[in-house]
């Protein structure tokens, strides 16, 4: 079953296999550059405190995403190479030109098609950022939402972009400012709804108790069996359930969880070993491997760019 959105701009609601077929009906050259090792992949970040933004580049990463969600909001875009994306449901074929949008809480996942390394660029924005920038331009209290979480072929990846590298070339002052609020505007005009009431909270009472015991109990160790009696499920009805009502396992959504608190804590400028124990993780390794995971970066390079330094690395591993 699929949607015909133009040469690679195909929505795929069959598996990932179904992606990489189609791949080859896209209307794209099947390689577009030779394959970097993992030794040749960079990851680029930068923390914007006037904007009170994360900008991210990363450049010839073969790294496949696995499912998790953010508490901020993504807009990204991607440089070269395709990718088979997974989020809110649907499955997409996404290609260089296209815009990435997604909000807190989409669960969402990522792999690359054919061996094809990744180039992409993303701006995240806290959820208390964006409602501040929504309320100066559209005058409303209420969080905005992207409607779809991909725009194929946008015709604004070019003022991102530039976006992007005044933020990683760490530039201040009004020029950067500006295009961040036309820019900015421009996407929540085009792409979300900024005038909706919050939405209320729909999963079944089993599941919202499960994800509250959950955030309550991140840095502790977790049962099945205790998630159960919370739920008052069987285990096997409590993992159906919540994978329905939530698309992401129980353990999955925990791993989120502490990722999110191990980020908090490492802005503070904690040590990686610190927030391993105070994240529920089991070790700094397991800490280590988590993030790499989820965000691309081991935890001491998140950190620093935190502590204004930025950081461009190829393969670092942290020693704490």
């Amino acid at each position: 079953m699929r949607r015909n959105r133009g040469p690679g701009g195909i929505i795929y609601e069959k598996s990932a296999i179904s992606c990489k077929k189609a791949a080859e009906k896209s209307g794209y050259t099947a390689a577009m550059r030779q394959t970097k090792t993992d030794k040749g992949e960079l990851r680029t970040a930068r923390y914007d405190a006037e904007l009170a933004v994360e900008a991210y580049q990363f450049r010839g990463v073969m790294q496949a995403f696995p499912s998790h969600f953010h508490e901020h909001y993504v807009i990204g875009f991607i440089e070269r190479g395709r990718r088979c994306l997974t989020c809110r449901g649907q499955r997409y074929l996404t290609a260089p030109g296209d815009l990435l949008l997604f909000n807190p809480g989409d669960n969402h996942a990522c792999e690359g098609v054919e061996g094809q390394p990744l180039d992409y660029r993303c701006i995240n924005i806290g959820p208390e950022a964006m409602t501040k920038a929504a309320r100066e331009i559209f005058g409303t209290e209420t969080p905005p939402a992207f409607v779809r979480p991909v725009v194929f072929h946008c015709d604004l990846i070019a003022d991102l972009r530039e976006l992007h590298a005044m933020i990683l070339r760490g530039e201040s002052g009004v020029r950067k400012e500006e295009r961040f609020y036309f820019l900015l505007e421009q996407l929540l005009r085009d792409y979300a709804e900024t005038s909706l009431p919050a939405a209320e909270d729909t999963r079944r009472a089993e599941v919202r108790a499960v994800c509250d015991y959950l955030a309550a109990h991140l840095n502790e160790p977790v049962s099945l069996d205790a998630l159960g009696e919370v739920a008052r499920l069987s285990k096997y009805h409590l993992l159906r359930a919540f994978t329905k009502e939530t698309g992401i396992t129980p353990y999955s959504y925990l791993e989120t969880l502490r990722i999110d608190r191990a980020k908090a804590l490492l802005k503070q400028g904690m040590s990686a070993a610190k927030v391993a124990q105070e994240a529920g993780f089991s070790d700094q390794s397991h800490l280590t491997n988590a993030f790499k995971r989820f965000i691309g970066l081991t935890p001491g390079q998140f950190r620093r760019v935190f502590a204004g330094e930025g950081t461009e690395d190829k393969g670092e591993t942290d020693r704490e």
